[in-house]
């Protein structure tokens, strides 16, 4: 794994502000200063040092929020208005929102700091499902939701097809239940609009499977281990399961080394020097006979039992040499010589027919 991607794993920064701490020289794996962008690393087996300390990576943390109306989902709004990070005062740890909402949509949301896990739930190649209640003025034919099942034409293309149903039909209002695989910016809204139809109020209910029921607007709670499991296993897909595997063991093992007193600054680094404290090593095993004596120097090899007189076998007879190598006199002349089929070139003898 490269040495950027596991600085920005750790929570250290982010991939680029990562690039820059390697080549300012402050990364030294096994006590090696490196200073190249491609270098690579393995978190189970390195040790990975920033600045003298060894790497630590923060925990993996997943929460779903309960968006509330008239919040933007960025980490900084130029205008100023509030975030939805402002909501989360009382976490240490830094979230990111996994795609976003519109700021006059409330609804379901999720906040990690597990960078391949917001990859694969936001990425477009792979449909996420995504569950919207929307409330519509009027009432909505079957007509009306049968274009939206097929796809409609929008500025950015024809959307996706999407699972459309009624929920409710009130005076004059028809609450409508839209599932999207798609993520397209204010899609449901342009929707209605191109279809002539106005949106009072739009909710998301779910997303990826995580529903917000028991959460008011504004309120957030982490993810359950049965909820991570089956957020992994049903969304993510195949071919990035294993990643995100790797980046939660990386966690739990830096976690560990951390424990256990790996992340105090060793003195060398600390008086400016650039190699660190020796690993520990590795106990030492008792060798097996046989394959592991063979690599074994001759002096360490333990004593066996005494060798055994054994008869010298007797040399095999050579094999006998090649026709061609046999004495001219030896061979004996063939009585009768090969037909030819052609006749010598040159000679200017013409085959004629057979007698009989």
């Amino acid at each position: 794994m490269r040495l950027q991607r596991l600085l920005a794993i750790a929570g250290v920064a982010s991939r680029r502000k990562a690039e820059e701490l390697i080549t300012a020289g402050r990364v030294t794996v096994n006590g090696k200063r490196t200073t190249e962008l491609g270098a690579k690393a393995d978190p189970n087996r390195d040790r990975i040092e920033l600045d003298g300390k060894v790497l630590a990576s923060e925990p993996k943390l997943t929460i779903i929020m309960n968006k509330p109306r008239g919040i933007v989902c960025t980490a900084n709004d130029p205008e100023g208005r509030q975030t939805v990070l402002d909501l989360l005062k009382d976490s240490k740890l830094r979230l990111y929102p996994v795609g976003r909402l519109d700021f006059n949509t409330s609804g379901a949301l999720l906040l990690t700091n597990d960078g391949e896990l917001s990859y694969a739930l936001t990425h477009p190649r792979y449909g996420v499902e995504k569950v919207y209640e929307a409330k519509i003025r009027g009432l909505v034919s079957e007509e009306m939701l049968a274009r939206w099942r097929k796809g409609i034409e929008l500025e950015d293309g024809v959307t996706a097809p999407a699972e459309v149903c009624r929920l409710e039909v009130e005076e004059g209002y028809t609450w409508l239940q839209v599932t999207l695989r798609e993520g397209r910016n204010r899609q449901i809204r342009r929707m209605a609009e191109a279809t002539g139809l106005e949106i009072i109020k739009l909710k998301r209910s779910s997303f990826a499977g995580i529903g917000i029921e028991g959460l008011r607007p504004g309120q957030y709670r982490p993810l359950t281990e049965e909820e991570m499991v089956r957020l992994v296993r049903d969304q993510v897909p195949d071919s990035l399961k294993a990643r995100v595997r790797q980046q939660r063991s990386f966690v739990a093992s830096h976690r560990d080394r951390a424990k256990k007193g790996w992340g105090k600054t060793s003195p060398k680094a600390e008086a400016g020097s650039e190699k660190t404290t020796t690993e520990p090593k590795e106990p030492t095993r008792r060798p097996r006979r046989g394959r592991d004596e063979e690599t074994m120097p001759t002096s360490s090899k333990p004593s066996t039992r005494p060798k055994s007189k054994t008869k010298s076998k007797p040399a095999r007879p050579s094999q006998a040499p090649p026709r061609d190598a046999q004495p001219a006199a030896r061979r004996k002349p063939s009585d009768k010589a090969r037909p030819t089929s052609r006749a010598k070139p040159g000679s200017g003898a013409r085959r004629g027919p057979k007698k009989r």
